[in-house]
């Protein structure tokens, strides 16, 4: 049945963020890219406004035509390279926010979330990409940053490139009932959604935890580059701002603005105590030098490597995540007050 442009218009429309244009164009990889993002962040729904008559064109597309191009590699194409870059480090701080609290997760959990999420950008229309290769590609890299936040980036980037390498077309395959389809749409977004629910409904101290230090481990990233931090600092306050755009209510933008503040507050006091903790852990004063610290965490980590205890391997581990943690903590420069 022919897909109609002025029904797509509607659909995105009314449902454009949930995916539903998708869902009716039969392109259910791009909805549920849709669902967990919300549209790409409202950006790439407003996008799409200007490619919908390309996506109808090709969902009226004839079988034959489409499988022409089954053999062939697709241009390389730089947005969907960023998209999967950006896409991979969201699955993973949702992986990193519900799940770290998982035995390996540094080594399992975090890199098979981030690998899927490129998976599933590189699986948006009629391309998509070799299954094995990305996500061994992300395995192949956590263990370099094991134990450390920041190794979301790296995971993201060396399973978006291996994704672009191995790019093709999709194979044809016979239609689905929307029944089906939307049976397999369900279960992925509760794989998704159902750890994070968890978590913030039966552990909400915890999550607000992992919460606060996923954030301020996401702003270190940019400590090197203060262009950057100011920019992504802005983006905590771009919700506070739009509003006051379109509503002009100085007496609600002020109280908004400062529940903003409270939360990037929280966000930079839970660094400090994370600090604190990790001076405790080291065994070392506030005031000791960047030398001493790495002295003090290269003799904690030969005491406490899992290799050197097998006789207690498991408390072995914990203590080497702590010191582990606790040195890259305190290695990170300390962001000066009011700054």
């Amino acid at each position: 049945m022919a897909k109609g442009l002025l029904v797509t218009y509607a659909l995105w429309a009314v449902g454009g963020p949930a995916g539903l244009h998708h869902l009716y164009l039969g392109r259910d990889t791009h909805a549920l890219l849709w669902m967990l993002t919300l549209g790409g962040g409202g950006l790439g729904w407003l996008w799409e406004f200007w490619k919908l008559p390309s996506f109808v064109a090709q969902a009226n597309r004839p079988q034959r035509q489409r499988q022409s191009s089954v053999g062939r590699t697709p241009p390389l194409s730089f947005i969907r390279f960023v998209a999967q870059v950006i896409v991979g480090i969201y699955f993973g701080l949702v992986a990193l926010i519900s799940l770290s609290f998982m035995a390996n997760f540094y080594i399992v959990g975090l890199p098979l979330a981030v690998g899927l999420g490129v998976l599933l950008v590189a699986a948006v229309g009629n391309q998509t990409s070799d299954f094995k290769n990305t996500l061994g590609a992300a395995f192949l890299i956590s263990p370099i940053f094991y134990g450390r936040p920041i190794a979301i980036l790296p995971i993201s980037l060396a399973a978006s490139i291996t994704a672009q390498k191995h790019r093709r077309y999709k194979t044809s395959v016979g239609s689905e009932t929307l029944s089906v389809r939307l049976y397999r749409l369900g279960l992925a977004y509760l794989a998704f959604t159902g750890p994070l629910a968890y978590s913030t409904f039966c552990n909400t101290a915890a999550t607000l935890s992992y919460v606060a230090e996923t954030l301020g481990s996401f702003l270190s990233w940019f400590s090197f580059f203060p262009l950057l931090g100011r920019i992504t600092e802005s983006v905590f306050l771009l919700p506070y701002r739009i509003w006051r755009l379109l509503v002009g209510d100085p007496g609600f933008s002020n109280n908004s603005f400062r529940e903003w503040e409270k939360l990037y507050e929280f966000v930079n006091s839970f660094q400090d105590e994370k600090r604190q903790l990790a001076y405790q852990v080291l065994s070392v004063s506030e005031g000791a030098t960047n030398e001493e610290i790495h002295r003090r965490y290269r003799e904690l980590v030969k005491i406490w490597h899992p290799d050197h205890n097998r006789h207690q391997t498991e408390e072995a581990q914990r203590h080497f995540l702590e010191i582990q943690a606790a040195y890259e903590a305190l290695s990170q420069p300390r962001k000066p007050k009011g700054s």
